[in-house]
């Protein structure tokens, strides 16, 4: 299943394809794609070795509604007797492939990194917020698999492919359609995504204050990054859930991620794992975080946050 946003597929699902073609085992690779635009984004899986796009047609699947993506897939599966069905463990891939897995009443094996081909299947699972590996074996006919996002880097094929593309019309009844998106509301604020975002700045429970937010996001307005949070800011009311950064918030893949007064709790470093580079500002030396740096200055935040502004400012 390939998910997609302005008619282009996400990462997450073009790390998921790239663990796919490494399973595929010279039988081809198929898509999955729902939602309006799905035809465009189509067009850009020739790339990653996707033989034929299947795209949803049915004037309900424009809109998510999990129960009626994960009907598609089942069916789409049976008709093309797949071998292996996987997605992105995204909050949307997640939520199908756990719907199927119950449909199918097959096993589902979540957050994998790595995949080997073979009944049964052995997989490597991210467990308890990235801390750890699991081994472990699926005892399936037709294993379902989500990637963990991030945890794959999404490579092109060695050879690129022409990509077929068919309509696919699933049946679906009221049920599938239950549960569905009726409204889409924009993040408080708009400006840079923090999923998408090259460079993030982030506050934890060392900015002290909801107020003290402003000299993180001068930082990030001068940086052109998006800002982001720790749980127990949102915990306090300081900033939305949307700005969080961790297990139970939002997984990123920066170039450069700015930590200021973040301990670096497990499930924190679950969701910026995935930065090129840590800078970590805490007057803490033994945080957490600190283990996981790339750089570190060791001080007050409230300090030195505005010092790099001035110096960024100084030195346009």
């Amino acid at each position: 299943m390939v998910e997609h946003a302005g008619a282009n597929p996400s990462d997450p699902s073009l790390q998921a394809l790239t663990l796919a073609r490494s399973l595929a085992a010279g039988e081809p690779v198929h898509a999955l794609l729902l939602g309006a635009g799905g035809t465009t984004a189509a067009a850009a899986l020739g790339a990653y070795g996707v033989a034929v796009a299947h795209v949803g047609e049915h004037p309900s699947l424009d809109s998510f509604a999990p129960d009626a993506w994960a009907a598609s897939l089942a069916q789409l599966a049976e008709r093309l007797l797949a071998g292996v069905v996987l997605a992105a463990a995204s909050d949307r891939g997640a939520d199908v492939m756990a719907r199927l897995a119950a449909r199918l009443e097959l096993p589902l094996a979540t957050n994998c990194l790595a995949a080997r081909h073979g009944l049964p299947m052995a997989v490597t699972r991210l467990r308890w917020g990235g801390s750890l590996l699991e081994e472990a074996v699926l005892h399936s006919h037709r294993p379902l698999l989500t990637v963990a996002v991030h945890a794959v880097a999404a490579e092109p094929a060695a050879t690129a492919v022409t990509t077929e593309v068919r309509g696919f019309a699933p049946e679906l009844d009221e049920r599938d359609l239950a549960v569905r998106v009726a409204e889409h509301v924009p993040a408080p604020g708009g400006g840079v995504s923090l999923k998408e975002a090259k460079v993030v700045v982030s506050g934890g429970r060392g900015v002290g204050s909801k107020e003290g937010f402003a000299i993180i996001e001068e930082l990030a307005g001068l940086l052109g990054a998006a800002v982001g949070c720790s749980r127990a800011v949102t915990s306090a009311g300081w900033r939305p859930h949307t700005d969080q950064v961790g297990q139970t918030g939002t997984k990123i893949a920066p170039d450069v991620y700015i930590a200021c007064g973040i301990s670096g709790a497990t499930q924190h470093m679950a969701g910026c794992k995935a930065a090129k580079k840590i800078l970590a500002i805490n007057s803490d030396a033994e945080a957490s975080i600190m283990a996981n740096a790339d750089y570190a200055v060791i001080g007050d935040l409230k300090e030195i946050v505005p010092a790099i502004s001035e110096e960024i400012r100084r030195r346009r």
